[in-house]
C-alpha cells in the first residue's frame, strides 16, 4: 500500500534532522493518511479511501465527496478515485 493520498497525492517529502550542534541527518516526513468512508449523495454509497487529514477537512469545506471531486484535477486523482468522480459524473447526467 503506498503512502499517497488518494485525492489530492501528496506523498512523502524529504529533508533533514538537524540536531542542536547543527549535525544533519536525512529522514523522511509522511503525510498523516487515514483510512476513511466517504459518503456519495449523488450515488448514494460510501467510499473506502485512504486520505490525509487535510484532504479530509478539504473535502468537508467543499460540502462532500461530489463538491470535491468536481473540482479536482484528474493527475492529482488515484485510479480509484477517477473512477468515483466519473461515475458521479454520469449519474448526474442522467439525473
Amino acid at each position: 500500500m503506498s503512502r499517497r493520498c488518494e485525492l489530492t497525492g501528496k506523498g512523502p517529502m524529504s529533508g533533514n534532522n538537524v540536531s542542536h550542534a547543527n549535525n544533519k541527518n536525512k529522514r523522511r516526513f509522511l503525510p498523516n493518511l487515514n483510512d476513511v468512508t466517504l459518503q456519495s449523495e449523488t450515488l448514494g454509497r460510501g467510499f473506502k479511501m485512504r486520505i490525509t487529514a487535510a484532504a479530509l477537512r478539504s473535502v468537508d469545506h467543499r460540502g462532500g465527496l461530489d463538491a470535491f471531486l468536481a473540482k479536482a484535477k484528474d493527475t492529482e486523482l488515484s485510479a480509484n478515485a477517477l473512477k468515483i468522480k466519473k461515475d458521479i459524473a454520469k449519474a448526474q447526467a442522467t439525473a
